[in-house]
This record gives C-alpha cells, sequence and structure tokens, in this order.
C-alpha cells in the first residue's frame, strides 16, 4: 500500500484548477449637445460602431431626445479607444460631441 501512495514529504497535496475569469464591460455612450448635426452621429455610430444605417439612427435619435444613446457594451480597453476615436473624430470635425464608457 505504501508503494501505490505519493510522497509527499509531509505535505498536502492541492489540485489546482485555473479559472478564466470574464472581463469586465463597459457601455459607451454618446451624449448629446446642441452643435453636433444628427448627421455626424449617424457617421460615427456606422463608422466606429460599425451599426447599421437604421440602427444608428435609432441611436441618435435616443441621442437627440434623451440626451444619450447607448453605443455598445465592450471589454475596458476596446471602450476606452472607441470613447477616444469618437472624441478626436468630432473634434477633427469641429464638433463637441462627447462619448463616455461606464461600467455595466
Amino acid at each position: 500500500m505504501a508503494g501505490t501512495e505519493r510522497q509527499t514529504g509531509g505535505e498536502v497535496l492541492e489540485r489546482t484548477r485555473q479559472e478564466t475569469k470574464k472581463p469586465e464591460l463597459y457601455k459607451v455612450l454618446l451624449l448629446n449637445d446642441d452643435y453636433t448635426t444628427m448627421d455626424f452621429v449617424i457617421e460615427i455610430l456606422e463608422s466606429v460602431f460599425h451599426k447599421t444605417p437604421a440602427e444608428a439612427y435609432r441611436i441618435m435619435m435616443a441621442v437627440h431626445t434623451q440626451g444619450q444613446g447607448l453605443c455598445g457594451v465592450y471589454p475596458f480597453e476596446v471602450a476606452e479607444t472607441k470613447v477616444a476615436t469618437v472624441v478626436d473624430l468630432a473634434r477633427s470635425n469641429g464638433f463637441p460631441l462627447r462619448a463616455t464608457l461606464e461600467p455595466e
């Protein structure tokens, strides 16, 4: 029987199992302002967030009527990059459009 037991030197063997943790997700929101054109917002939604024209229009109307619109839910790094891209494109086109991210 001693031959089938592992020699542990008095220590307890533990099985370790690696667990993969899903990344935290963040919502990317566009915020309404009085100067950014609706066409530009639709263009941003189609180019940065890859929305269809109908979906981009729906989100743009939510931004316009409700003050903000949900563009998508992404891992932190992706959400942060999309927010920065939106702000950079808006500034280079002379618009004050703002985007923000918040935990889901």
